[in-house]
């Protein structure tokens, strides 16, 4: 189980996240969900120990503060939107590097386990012909799936990702929030994600945390949460109400 509480966070002095309190099981695939600005991709680097923090976040209660960074890549993985290409690798390169906490050297080769894992990573996201091209040479969809395959390679107990959707098309969208619930239902994994996108989320998530100028506002099963009228109070529309008069157009 991971739990968070009473954690605050920021920038320069400044809280983005303040008193955040919620807990999650394996399996289970959290949907955060919010306005702009909310505090969302704060939240996800402060798990990550990208960013300081004040609280406390553990795992199966172990404080994470207190674990090595190398032991902590073991347990939580972290995708966010502004992955970039620093060093033109090959796909097949890219995710072997999920591999490297798991290493004893710089240069270790992949081990026969090391192998397996990344090979059926890349099978399943489907980039498997395209293992051995350079990943400067992707589009941004194809590369987002590349730095996808990389974090899953990690094997994590807690993936954390930020728009995991991001930049691909409807179809790669499907696949993709299909192939992570059940990989995460599986392998007893935790699995906490940013979503604007409240159709994907509803489809995908089994639990959501909502947040509203860096606080709480709900956290429990989606289907309760995007029911309720406290969606609506944060986004400050009527979202039923849009969603309904959308879906009309489909009829």
């Amino acid at each position: 189980m991971l739990k968070v509480k009473n954690v605050f966070a920021g920038y320069n002095g400044y809280y983005v996240i303040c008193d955040i309190n919620f807990s999650a099981e394996k399996g289970e695939s959290l949907c955060v969900l919010g306005p702009n600005g909310c505090g969302k991709s704060t939240l996800l680097k402060s798990i990550a120990r990208i960013i300081d923090c004040r609280g406390i976040i553990s795992m199966n209660n172990e404080d994470l503060s207190s674990i090595t960074r190398k032991a902590h890549a073991k347990k939580i993985a972290l995708l966010n939107q502004s992955a970039q290409v620093y060093f033109p690798y090959t796909v097949y390169e890219t995710v072997s590097m999920g591999r490297y906490a798991y290493s004893h050297g710089l240069f270790k080769n992949p081990d026969a386990e090391d192998i397996g894992i990344i090979e059926d990573i890349i099978k399943n996201l489907d980039i498997w012909d395209i293992r051995e091209r350079m990943i400067d040479e992707l589009s941004g969809g194809t590369l987002q799936r590349v730095f996808l395959a990389r974090t899953l390679a990690q094997t994590p107990d807690l993936i954390l990702l930020d728009e995991p959707a991001n930049h691909l098309d409807l179809k790669h969208q499907i696949e993709l929030l299909n192939f992570l619930k059940t990989w995460v239902s599986e392998n007893e994994k935790i699995l906490i994600s940013v979503f604007h996108d409240l159709n994907l989320a509803w489809q995908f998530g089994d639990t959501a945390l909502v947040m509203k100028d860096g606080k709480v506002s709900a956290q429990g099963n989606i289907d309760d949460i995007l029911k309720s009228d406290i969606i609506n109070d944060v986004y400050g529309i009527n979202i039923r109400k849009f969603m309904k008069d959308s879906f009309e157009k489909w009829k």
